[in-house]
């Protein structure tokens, strides 16, 4: 698993942000204080608080890992 900060701050970057991961047939949640949700839940993810970033737990395996991360670059924060 891994852990990173992604950034959705308007509809639009939630909604291609969701047709992005979903494309992989891995788990992927994303965590806001005490929630944790289905980060491929376009619902679940209007529930949360969008205005800081969010924690993205990406449950595939090391090889995985760096495509999915490159794929997801435009919403990573540093």
């Amino acid at each position: 698993m891994k852990t990173v900060q992604i950034s959705l701050n308007s509809i639009d970057k939630v909604k291609s942000f969701v047709n992005a991961i979903t494309k992989f047939d891995f788990d992927f949640d994303l965590v806001s204080g005490r929630y944790v949700i289905d980060a491929k839940s376009i619902m679940g993810i209007f529930s949360l608080d969008l205005s800081k970033p969010i924690e993205l737990n990406i449950h595939a395996g090391e090889a995985e890992i760096e495509g999915i991360l490159d794929t997801l670059k435009e919403y990573l924060v540093d």
